[in-house]
């Protein structure tokens, strides 16, 4: 469920522009993606654009033929290749109306399994009154939403880079935003998928509840039901810490499986997440549900 493509028009681009990857030098290509695939006993690859996305400062026009670039090579992609990979279409925010009709096209002419979402648009959260509009639409759909970390909006602390810590607090504030603004209810239709275990949220939910009710008319069960309506991958998650904590509150169900985030990790880190996977003491049952069986279901692969 996690893996991210970068197209070499987009790369291009970004190196044109002298445009980093979040600090790290990652390489794709189809035949390395394979590889590292069949590697790891990875059988379907769902591909998304990762940092740093395409907002990258030159308009609304540049994001969206850049959008537009990224979405025809992954539709393309998993076209050719539909027995590997295939695809959550870039749809950038905050312009809405703009972003309607690239999720209509996406899913109603690229094919695309769902959209991908970053956390945060120029700081306002999933869960922002502006975003209602595009959600609605999603709804309707009964589409699948991925929603990945982006950067931060300001400054990243000194020596620690975004991806170490910051992607998981971002991701915890706008499921926060999205619960507690009442569109996980009013949206039932959507599939929210989050990347990295769910950042915060599984092992803060029962604090994240109660401290949403002090000013709201739900009770504290009422909030964990909803929080807990989330999926999650378990990209760098796939370890007995936190796969105990995401089971213990999502449940199987509501999992599926991310070995890495390649290729901006090493091959080690998607190894290490199979072999703590492997050796975790689960039934079969729930193994099955991880690894494949909710992923068929929700994509319907």
């Amino acid at each position: 469920m996690h893996q991210h493509v970068i197209p070499p028009r987009y790369q291009a681009f970004l190196d044109g522009r002298g445009i980093s990857t979040g600090g790290l030098a990652p390489v794709w290509s189809e035949d390395l993606a394979l590889k590292a695939m069949d590697a790891h006993g990875v059988g379907t690859g769902i591909v998304s654009l990762s940092v740093p996305g395409v907002l990258l400062g030159g308009g609304d026009a540049e994001a969206r033929s850049l959008a537009c670039l990224v979405n025809e090579f992954g539709a393309d992609l998993a076209s050719r290749r539909s027995d590997r990979f295939g695809v959550f279409a870039t749809v950038t925010l905050p312009d809405v109306v703009d972003r309607m009709t690239e999720a209509a096209h996406a899913l109603d002419n690229l094919g695309a399994e769902g959209v991908v979402l970053s956390v945060n648009a120029e700081g306002a959260y999933l869960g922002d009154p502006r975003f209602a509009p595009l959600l609605a639409e999603l709804d309707r759909r009964h589409a699948v939403v991925y929603i990945h970390p982006s950067h931060l909006e300001g400054p990243a602390a000194e020596g620690i880079p975004p991806y170490v810590a910051d992607y998981l607090l971002d991701t915890t504030p706008t499921v926060v935003s999205l619960v507690r603004g009442g569109a996980v209810r009013r949206r039932p239709n959507i599939t929210f998928i989050l990347s990295h275990g769910g950042g915060f949220v599984p092992f803060a939910a029962h604090r994240l509840a109660m401290t949403m009710s002090y000013d709201s008319d739900r009770t504290v069960e009422e909030l964990l039901a909803d929080l807990k309506t989330f999926h999650v991958e378990t990209a760098q998650a796939a370890n007995p810490v936190a796969l105990s904590s995401i089971l213990g509150f999502f449940g199987a169900d509501h999992v599926l499986w991310g070995a890495s985030s390649s290729p901006w990790t090493t091959p080690s880190s998607a190894t290490r997440a199979c072999s703590h996977f492997e050796q975790a003491n689960l039934p079969q049952e729930s193994k099955n549900k991880i690894a494949h069986e909710n992923a068929e279901r929700l994509l319907r692969l």
